[in-house]
């Protein structure tokens, strides 16, 4: 741990002598750099690429000194765009600290110095660091896998990733089930990209957003004078998917009526048009998207359930985001990217109270809101980096648990502890055996987390009473 701390570069650029020896030396555990705030600091960002600069601004009172220092800050961000810069200035001089965040600074510290809360400051801004370089990391390798347009790296991503890699050369019908919102026609051009079909055509077809007086003709095609208007054949969309693949989204929405000639294409691999009376081969592969309960339905009537046993010989279920743990974050900082190309903005990242707001919003809406937000987000900040308030969510004012080593550390030594004094009914020799720690270990822990050993009852008839903590809390305490 202690390497990985040195390794971690601050750069201090500080005019005042005396306060840079100061700064120094509340940061001695870091590997830190120190110099003036002038045209060199160039030279050293270039030489030393810091993860962090701690930037003094000048005062307000000196507007040529910060007109200087705002554009050596623009400068040094333009040089190393992910470079953490903390923006330091005297408390008369807010709106000097203002315009560096707007250019690009990811926090600012009002002087005087107060070594306790600027060594919080300095350190999350090198968490922030280390969390986008993470995520940079982890975009690369996600752009690698097969499924393009995924993004996430969450297990319940990757689970869905490797579903879709094992059925997508199968040839089955598939039933892709998810809230709104979670990219299931993404799934389905997985599906379709990865089968044996990826040079045919991909036709979807919104079961939900056609009519239903106007989605059997979409489907199935009409001959001439089948109806009022229908003036030429004309084929359906399923005949124009053939030898490919027909997305057929919302089907928990379709029509009773239509589900029985639905399900007679599947079964018999032929279409009749409206009006028309002779079959039609098509070599079809059906993939079917609902955020519905199927299962539900067909006991209620609303879906056929023989339909629903015919589309759903694979089953993929796609978790909504608040359950991809750590999906939003790296979703957001991509579709950052994305949308900044689009619309031509120069923002270029998150504000910190932006990446803990996006962190623990729970996105009812999923991607779809997710990207929603982003898009307008991009639209509407005014500096290079988003804020939580751009987002129009609110900053929950810290860093999600799971972002805590020891408290996740701890959570699991308390889960660990009961479920082992559980097992052996309170006995805690027994517990400390099945944990592979000694007996003092376990009281220790057992004290620390205020675990009641007792109230996991007796070993079973016949076994021993569990040991007192009191008689046995006084032995020396041995590492395991």
């Amino acid at each position: 741990m202690a390497a990985e701390i040195l390794h971690r570069k601050l750069l201090i650029l500080e005019n005042d002598r005396t306060l840079r020896h100061e700064l120094e030396a509340v940061f001695s555990d870091l590997e830190v750099t120190s110099g003036e705030t002038s045209e060199q600091a160039l030279a050293q960002v270039r030489r030393l690429e810091p993860e962090v600069v701690l930037f003094d601004l000048g005062a307000a009172c000196q507007p040529e000194v910060a007109s200087r220092s705002l554009e050596l800050l623009r400068q040094i961000l333009q040089l190393a765009p992910d470079i953490k810069i903390i923006a330091m200035t005297e408390h008369d001089a807010r709106e000097l600290a203002v315009a560096a965040v707007g250019l690009g600074a990811v926090d600012f510290y009002y002087k005087p110095l107060d070594a306790r809360v600027l060594s919080i400051v300095v350190r999350r801004a090198f968490r922030i660091h280390e969390l986008e370089e993470e995520n940079r990391r982890l975009r690369e390798r996600t752009g690698a896998m097969a499924l393009e347009g995924i993004i996430g790296v969450s297990d319940a991503t990757r689970s869905v990733c490797r579903a879709v890699e094992k059925v997508a050369p199968s040839g089955a019908t598939v039933l892709i089930l998810g809230d709104s919102g979670t990219g299931k026609e993404l799934i389905a051009r997985s599906v379709h990209r990865l089968s044996g079909r990826s040079h045919k055509a991909f036709v979807p077809i919104n079961c939900a957003a056609i009519p239903d007086t106007l989605l059997e003709s979409e489907l199935f095609g009409y001959e001439k004078g089948a109806f009022t208007g229908a003036a030429q054949r004309t084929p359906g969309k399923l005949e124009a998917a053939d030898g490919g693949t027909v997305f057929l989204d919302e089907i928990g929405e379709m029509p009773v009526s239509l589900q029985a000639k639905l399900l007679r294409v599947l079964q018999e691999r032929t279409v009749e048009r409206i009006g028309g009376r002779a079959p039609i081969p098509l070599d079809l592969r059906f993939v079917c998207a609902t955020n519905r309960k199927l299962e539900a339905l067909t006991g209620k009537g609303g879906f056929r359930e023989d339909l629903y046993y015919r589309i759903s010989e694979v089953t993929i279920q796609v978790p909504p985001l608040r359950d991809r743990q750590g999906d939003s974050l790296l979703i957001a900082q991509v579709l950052l990217q994305k949308m900044s190309e689009r619309f031509g903005k120069t923002t270029r990242g998150l504000a910190p109270d932006a990446i803990r707001a996006i962190q623990a919003h729970p996105w009812p809406g999923n991607v779809r809101e997710l990207e929603n937000r982003i898009k307008g987000a991009v639209i509407m900040a005014d500096g290079v980096v988003v804020t939580a308030n751009d987002l129009g969510l609110k900053d929950p004012g810290e860093d999600p648990e799971y972002l805590n080593l020891r408290v996740a550390r701890q959570r699991a030594e308390v889960q660990a502890a009961r479920q082992a004094l559980a097992v052996a009914r309170g006995n805690v020799s027994r517990a400390a055996e099945f944990l592979g720690v000694t007996r003092p270990t376990l009281y220790d822990l057992i004290e620390r987390h205020h675990i009641d050993a007792s109230s996991f009852g007796q070993n079973g008839s016949g076994g021993a009473e569990p040991e007192s903590v009191q008689t046995v809390a006084s032995e020396p305490k041995a590492e395991p």
